[in-house]
């Protein structure tokens, strides 16, 4: 992420306010969109025309939303011949040293999203090596998860907060309980993910403001197979609420 962190009362922000988002300069408005777990070129080139922030790719074998490293770069290109302004982001987990030369720029992203065990010191050594901006994610299920995130501030360049599932890192389409984000507000843009819809856009920013939402499963008819009115009605939902 750029610098220029915010640091203020998110629920004091006015809407839509803009804020930075990496690499490109060009300000977008929050809260930002993701559409995560992406397999088809056409459906990548479909949602980034439709105005989100960012798109998702799995590169987590054990998903069965994983897309191999020979298909990313085309999906990635998809992408960006629709929407030059869309993030690409690569999802990986606990890489390994072996595996970096695939993860680094020139494949297709821009942001390397980190979903598995990764601590700071290792984070930090990722982004020394890779030159990308990285996300961390990490799974929540009490305070003290909560706690562990704030280790990654000066570290990395967003923070993603996804509900705790035994034995899957993401994409199950739980909720994080929304009393338990009451009082986040870390100094480094964060995203909200775990059964985002259109449906839940406004209960959620009611109650707490992330700089971003990160959907995955509510928009799917299968895993990687998004459906395209279901994602058009959550970026109408969030362009509403920008605007409200």
């Amino acid at each position: 992420m750029p610098e220029a962190h915010p640091t203020a009362d998110q629920s004091a922000r006015p809407a839509p306010n803009l804020v930075p988002i990496p690499p490109h300069p060009p300000q977008a408005p929050v809260p930002w969109l993701k559409i995560c777990g992406l397999r088809h070129n056409d459906q990548a080139a479909a949602v980034a025309a439709m105005g989100v922030q960012a798109l998702g790719v799995i590169g987590v074998a054990s998903s069965p939303r994983w897309l191999a490293p020979g298909q990313r770069p085309a999906l990635f290109a998809a992408m960006a011949a629709a929407n030059p302004a869309c993030l690409g982001v690569l999802v990986v987990a606990d890489p390994l040293d072996g595996e970096l030369d695939g993860l680094g720029t020139g494949q297709g992203h821009q942001v390397l999203q980190l979903h598995g065990q990764e601590s700071p010191q290792r984070c930090a050594e990722l982004k020394r090596r890779l030159g990308l901006p990285l996300w961390k994610a990490l799974r929540i299920r009490s305070g003290a998860d909560l706690d562990l995130a704030l280790a990654y501030e000066g570290v990395v360049d967003g923070l993603l907060l996804d509900a705790w599932v035994a034995d899957q890192l993401g994409g199950t389409g739980q909720a994080i309980p929304i009393e338990l984000l009451a009082g986040f507000r870390p100094c480094l843009p964060w995203w909200l993910a775990g059964g985002i819809s259109a449906e839940r856009v406004t209960p959620i920013l009611d109650q707490i403001r992330p700089d971003g939402l990160d959907a995955s499963s509510a928009l799917e008819r299968a895993p990687g197979d998004k459906i395209l009115g279901r994602v058009a009605e959550l970026v109408a939902a969030v362009e509403a609420w920008r605007q409200h």
